[in-house]
């Protein structure tokens, strides 16, 4: 992130350069970081032996071929995941030495068929080796590579006994992290709310354990994940009818300046679409945003939306290039959108291809 000029916003390999290598893989992280990438984001979920592995889900069977094994098929099971009744096999089952044995797969194949080619080639990495290899790819690139670790389902990990934050913090204090990753206040601020200098920046969708981290490691840079619709499952089950809307408001931004320095929010609450899925976009280098991007640097928080991702299917409907061979999966006018948010004043952007959006911010 340090090499993120003030003229540009940072650029996240979102789970690495995911459109072109299965998702948090030592591949993915590494095509991300030689294109250019100042971070890569890792989702964090925990194995029955209290380890965090990487993972988007803690139901594996998407992202790797744990149904190809029948050592495992006693596992599989159905779990209640923040509401959503879900039937797979479940990192919270599996130990370590289990989940070691698993290989990656590409999430979404029929999109994604270049880097499906790739299944099989990769372990499950766990997050004490992603941080060893976050300094090794930074002494390769000669620059300061971020990571921006996201702790998924917290509450539900939480419940079954493997609180996540305890982990993060013992694997980012024995990475040497805790201070390297630690806020600046005299170092200048992007957006007003976050010093682009962080080695590690934590994303939660919930808000108690942001707030449990403030209070317990308040070096760290923190960022609140929202999304369109719907609440942070641990405000509903606290009986806090607040839900993500409220907290983009300008009140609901101030309060989350309180537990975060950096808002992450969808891409379409910052560049809202329209029921035919069109953004009306002004054209490249013009903003054609909501408000959010102003009220939340007026809250003194950093905006880095998450993901801009090349396929059509993905993109606002003026911005798509169909293809009639492959007219989703195909790749659309990726460049205008990375500029709109550029106008629209992000401090940052996820995105599955940073040589993309490193190339239309150049």
């Amino acid at each position: 992130m340090s090499t993120a000029g003030r003229g540009r916003p940072v650029v996240v390999g979102h789970r690495g350069a995911s459109a072109r290598r299965p998702e948090h893989t030592r591949a993915a992280y590494e095509l991300a970081v030689a294109e250019g990438a100042d971070g890569v984001d890792v989702d964090l979920v925990a194995t029955a032996d209290g380890e965090l592995v990487v993972r988007h889900e803690a139901e594996l069977s998407d992202t790797t071929d744990v149904a190809d094994h029948p050592e495992l098929a006693h596992l599989r099971t159905t779990r209640l995941l923040d509401g959503v009744s879900l039937t797979g096999w479940f990192s919270q089952d599996l130990s370590l030495a289990q989940v070691r044995a698993l290989r990656a797969r590409e999430r979404l194949p029929g999109l994604r068929p270049a880097s499906a080619a790739h299944d099989g080639e990769q372990p499950v990495m766990t997050f004490r080796e992603v941080l060893a290899l976050r300094e090794e790819l930074s002494a390769r690139a000669g620059r300061q590579v971020s990571v921006w670790p996201e702790l998924k389902h917290p509450g539900h990990f939480a419940a079954a006994g493997l609180a996540l934050e305890p982990l993060l913090l013992a694997a980012l204090e024995d990475a040497g992290l805790l201070d390297d990753g630690g806020r600046d206040d005299d170092e200048p601020r992007s957006g007003g709310g976050w010093a682009a200098g962080a080695a590690v920046v934590v994303q939660c969708f919930e808000v108690a354990p942001l707030r449990r981290l403030r209070a317990s490691a308040p070096g760290l840079r923190l960022a609140q994940l929202t999304q369109p619709t719907g609440a942070p499952p641990d405000l509903r089950l606290a009986g806090d009818h607040r839900d993500y809307a409220d907290l983009c408001t300008p009140q609901g931004l101030r309060e989350v300046r309180g537990w975060a320095d950096v808002l992450a929010p969808h891409l379409v609450q910052v560049e809202p679409r329209d029921a035919r899925g069109a953004s009306g976009g002004r054209g490249a280098g013009g903003g054609t945003g909501s408000q959010l991007v102003a009220d939340a640097h007026a809250a003194g928080l950093a905006v880095v939306p998450y993901t801009v991702r090349p396929e059509n299917t993905f993109l606002p409907a003026e911005l798509r290039r169909p293809d009639a061979r492959a007219a989703l999966s195909g790749r659309g006018d990726v460049a205008s959108l990375v500029r709109r948010l550029r106008g629209d004043g992000v401090d940052g952007m996820f995105t599955d291809d940073p040589a993309a959006a490193l190339d239309a911010l150049a």
